[in-house]
């Protein structure tokens, strides 16, 4: 008996059939087709082609410059705190809006320099990480988080996976937010939205979701918009 496993995007991708077995190999290469598919949708888009044009590191600067352009979250002279920094596009277009200010980017990865930016790597799950920030950065006017999961293809896994990273943020921003503080947090949609979209209200007196131009149109994503940090 053979099982299999029907790769979709837009479209359907293909069809891949395999032994019960052989399951975690077939995982792999699941992971491997559909990654090498999104990179080569990914060169073909508009603003992935505006971003090496333009000189920013991903495209989803591009949705930070949206958010900001609409909700007027980041301004000059501001202390920023970027999560999931890496690469490094929405630290650039952080530190293009606070032009003196000061932005911090933290990720579990690596980030080339960028002028001007302070780039710590580590788990913004663990305790011990977040105090090095906090005793760092004191206090900030603005959180973003465009903190994403390692994707599993299973949109239940990866929608819980996506909420507890958006967990972290708030906890984060509540920590290090000056009063009337603003948030920005990615997270998917699912049936956890509903109860993390009104924990972000209890704490902003202003909270807004936005879907900027920039994102897919197959993402399931979308941004959360808070103002006016009520502090603690």
């Amino acid at each position: 008996m053979f099982n299999s496993i029907l790769l979709m995007g837009n479209n359907v991708f293909g069809k891949i059939c395999f032994a019960p077995n052989k399951l975690y190999k077939n995982r792999n290469l699941l992971h491997v087709l559909m990654t090498e598919r999104w990179q080569r949708e990914r060169k073909r888009e508009h603003y992935y082609r505006q971003a090496k044009k333009e000189g920013y590191r991903s495209r989803a600067a591009y949705k930070l410059k949206q958010i900001n352009k609409k909700y007027n979250i980041i301004k000059k002279g501001d202390v920023v705190v970027d999560l999931g920094a890496a690469p490094g596009g929405w630290s650039q277009v952080a530190k293009e809006a606070v032009d003196d200010g000061f932005v911090f980017g933290v990720d579990l990865e690596e980030i080339e320099p960028v002028e001007g930016v302070e780039f710590v790597r580590g788990d913004l799950t663990k305790k011990d990480v977040v105090e090095n920030i906090s005793s760092i950065v004191k206090k900030a006017d603005v959180v973003i988080s465009d903190l994403s999961p390692n994707i599993s293809g299973t949109y239940s896994v990866d929608h819980a996976r996506s909420v507890y990273l958006s967990e972290a943020a708030l906890s984060f921003a509540e920590k290090i937010l000056k009063r009337n503080g603003s948030f920005v947090v990615k997270i998917f949609e699912g049936d956890l939205f509903k109860d993390y979209f009104e924990k972000v209200k209890n704490r902003f007196d202003y909270v807004k979701t936005y879907r900027p131009g920039a994102t897919r149109k197959s993402s399931s994503e979308v941004y959360i918009i808070g103002k006016r940090f009520k502090g603690l």
